[in-house]
Parts: structure tokens; sequence; C-alpha cells
């Protein structure tokens, strides 16, 4: 009976000791660390490689567990950071130096979009061939805020040309049925999203380099606060596999891509809005392109685009470009 009673013992110390190495492997660091992305506006074709991050699978793979979050048409930039509801934030490098201008602590730690997106768009039969010829014209943009404004300072100052010499028009979000009137001879908009707008619309379109040698702006990248961003470099990484992985997919595998991202956006069943979207999505990608390292910084752009923003009155306070980024991949 001894033996009996000390074998059960035993068979009960082993499924012990096996519950706490279970218990010890979870306090380790062996379960995922959980993170939130906002994506700074509604849901759009545009986030596509996230959500096929999220829905393939490619986060949980990579070791780290993702919820993918879209703002509201309404939402403050950082604010999501500054209240914890997010621990990243997709936005732009110019958008994350203005944040660090007023006090926010917050870092971009991977561009994503090595172009800067915006570009200047005048129809197919215009006169206009290049920034030179502007003078005498009109050109429209939404207002003095955000990348087109943004854009439209660096070309001017580049070019040399004031609002004396090119009749500057703050139209709002209008910039396809003011191109298609008249309204305005040229406008600034989104390389992925506005000249494909304004096709859609019945317009042939051309764009124009705004700047020879390119803008002195950073891309759309991935940002996080400071205190959010240190200890948690390696996990970061893991979510940059993870979207590098789903840009491929995107790239292969455009129409499963888009079956995917009309879960997050339904109105992509409809036949016409799908194929606007396809155009979106393929412009969108080369975007990702021009660097040979996915999510890589680029120190010039950033001293470049410090001095920008600052030398146009940008910002609030000047902001060293060594202090709004680092390079987690080299």
């Amino acid at each position: 009976m001894k033996k009996q009673i000390l074998a059960i013992m035993a068979a009960c110390l082993l499924v012990l000791s096996a519950c706490s190495g279970s218990s010890d492997a979870a306090s380790t660091g062996q379960t995922q660390a959980s993170y939130t992305i906002g994506l700074t506006y509604v849901p759009d074709v545009q986030f596509a490689p996230f959500y096929v991050a999220a829905e393939q699978g490619y986060f949980d793979d990579a070791g780290v567990d993702v919820t993918v979050r879209n703002h509201g048409a309404q939402e403050s930039l950082l604010g999501a950071l500054q209240s914890g509801d997010e621990d990243i934030v997709f936005a732009g490098g110019d958008e994350v130096m203005q944040g660090r201008s007023t006090g926010i602590d917050v870092v971009n730690w991977a561009t994503m979009y090595q172009q800067y997106p915006v570009t200047l768009i005048v129809p197919e039969d215009s006169a206009i061939q290049s920034v030179a010829d502007l003078p005498g014209h009109s050109v429209g943009l939404p207002g003095q805020y955000g990348e087109n404004y943004y854009a439209l300072l660096a070309m001017m100052n580049a070019a040399n040309l004031s609002d004396d010499d090119v009749d500057v028009q703050y139209i709002g979000y209008t910039q396809a049925a003011a191109l298609k009137s008249g309204e305005v001879d040229a406008v600034i908009g989104f390389i992925n999203s506005d000249v494909v707008a304004i096709e859609n619309s019945g317009v042939k379109v051309r764009t124009i380099d705004m700047v020879d040698g390119g803008l002195p702006l950073v891309g759309v990248g991935l940002a996080s606060l400071s205190d959010t961003l240190s200890g948690s470099e390696a996990d970061f990484l893991k979510i940059l596999s993870a979207l590098e992985r789903a840009v491929d997919f995107c790239e292969e595998h455009p129409e499963e891509a888009l079956n995917i991202t009309e879960k997050y956006v339904p109105a992509l069943a409809e036949e016409d809005v799908r194929a606007t979207a396809a155009i979106t999505l393929d412009e969108t990608l080369q975007l990702y392109t021009g660097a040979d390292v996915f999510g890589s910084q680029n120190d010039a752009q950033w001293t470049a685009m410090a001095d920008f923003m600052q030398d146009n009155g940008l910002l609030e306070e000047a902001v060293p470009a060594n202090e709004a980024y680092v390079a987690l991949r080299d």
C-alpha cells in the first residue's frame, strides 16, 4: 500500500512540475506581445498590406499579436498614442516631426513609403510640361495644411516662385472636379489616390516632378511614443517582417489582396469600385519601393526635412532630425 501511495504522490509531483514549467514559460516571455496599429484614415484599400498581414496570420507567424485599428475621419492623428489606445501609428514623417515640435515624444522607427506620395497633376494636353511653366497658371490643393501644402512650399522654394507668379487656390478635396471643369490649371494630390480618382472622372492626366531630385520630405512610416519603443525593438522588427511579407503577397496576388480588403471595405464588392481600387493598390505598392531594405531610414532625407520644415515655419519648436527617428533596420 505504501508503494502505491508513493507512486501516486510521485505522479502528482510530475504533473505539478509540468504545470509549473508551463507557467514559467509564459512568464519568461514565450507568450506573444500585443500591439495596436492605428491607420490614420477610415478603412481604405491603401492599407491592404496591414489587412493582409492580419487576416493571413503573418503577425502571428512572426510571434506578435497585432490589432489593426482605423481612425475615424475626425480623430486626432496622435491622440490614440497619447491615450494608450494605440501603440503604433501609420503616419507621415513630417507629421511625426510636427508632433515632436508640440512636445509629443513620438519617434518614427520605419519609413514604409520610400517615396513621398504627392505630385503635381495636369491634364494630358496641358501646356505645362514642368514646374518652370507654372507662372501665369493656377494650382489647386485642399488647404494650407498636410502633405499637399508641404509639397507646394517645397516646389515654390526650389523653383524660386511666389504667389505673384502662381495663382494658388485652396479648393478643399475637390481636385478632380476642379481640374475637370477647368477651375484650375493644375492640382497637387496623392499619386496613389488623387491621380486615380481624376482619371476615373474622365480626365486624362500627367504627373510632373515637383522638385528636381525629389521633395525634401519623408514618406509615411510607423511611429510610436519613445516609452513604447524602448524595449519593444525586437517585436517591432517582427512586425516589419510580417508587413514585408504582406506587401509581397499583395504584389503577387492582387486579386486575393482585394478580397481580403473587402472585409474592411465592403464597397469593393461593387465592380466599378473594385476596378478603381485595383489601380490604387498597385500605385500604393510602388510607394514601398526604392530602398534595398524594407522600412529603412534615409538620414539625409530626414535632415533635409527638418531644415525645410523649420525654415518654412511648419514647426512650433526646432526638431533635430536625429531625435525624430531611429533605424531598426540597416
